[in-house]
């Protein structure tokens, strides 16, 4: 069932989808790697369920992440092998979905099985609040080190973001000599539809092969980006090292 976002007198509809796939060179079969006897994709797919914004998806091109999802109580879909990135198979699912009726489609990273739910829940408010195309979170950076460290992308926002803010973004990086207003990216991102569309019809720029960021197509086209500030940065799993070191965060919680 859907929750229906009501503010200011607009209703809309939100999709959430999870891109998946079990081909990571870093860390194979990461999706389903266990923690608490359950996958990292289910993990993911029950925090999103838990947000309770809208239906949840996970958007998959291996039957055997379908077959953990759907045996964990979620619902996955089957993708090409083919996409050059996650938000052509999160755009591949929603037209394969068929649905009429959806405003907002918001794509959560299938790695980051402790994501806040105040986070997903409080994007997905400022999308409907603002009117937004685009949307995504970051956090504070934590120390000065990270500004150079190439694994934590960066956002540059116009202001200085706070609880309520909604912030245009200036530019991604990789590394940033800039201290003022520089965050941490986190690589979730809400859609109105039509943005969507529009960005997987754009072909990938520039600036986004060299940097590996997908999110500068949308700012090499003039397509704005806003920026809400989450509680914390969510462990992401990239190595064997981030998968046991939050197995043991995420086992000890609930020991």
């Amino acid at each position: 069932m859907y929750l229906i976002g009501i503010i200011n007198s607009v209703i809309m509809k939100t999709l959430v989808i999870i891109p998946s796939r079990l081909g990571a060179t870093r860390l194979p079969g990461k999706p389903l790697l266990k923690i608490n006897n359950r996958s990292i994709i289910s993990h993911v797919f029950k925090r999103a369920q838990d947000a309770n914004i809208g239906d949840v998806i996970v958007a998959t091109e291996n039957i055997e992440i379908v077959d953990d999802v759907t045996m964990n109580g979620g619902r996955a879909i089957l993708t090409s092998n083919n996409h050059k990135t996650g938000t052509d198979r999160i755009y591949e699912a929603f037209k394969k979905m068929n649905l009429n009726d959806i405003d907002l489609i918001m794509n959560l990273q299938g790695d980051e099985p402790a994501i806040n739910i105040e986070d997903i829940v409080s994007l997905n408010d400022k999308m409907i609040n603002y009117q937004s195309k685009i949307g995504t979170l970051a956090a504070k950076m934590e120390n000065e080190k990270d500004f150079q460290n190439e694994n934590i992308v960066k956002v540059q926002t116009k202001s200085n973001l706070q609880k309520e803010s909604f912030s245009e973004a200036e530019a991604f990086s990789r590394t940033s000599k800039e201290l003022e207003n520089v965050y941490h990216h986190i690589g979730i991102y809400c859609y109105s539809t039509e943005t969507l569309k529009k960005f997987v019809e754009l072909n990938q720029t520039k600036n986004e092969i060299e940097q590996r960021l997908e999110q500068l197509r949308a700012l090499d086209n003039k397509i704005k980006i806003n920026v809400a500030l989450a509680k914390s940065p969510p462990i992401g799993v990239d190595t064997e090292q981030d998968y046991i070191a939050l197995k043991k965060i995420m086992e000890y919680k609930v020991s």
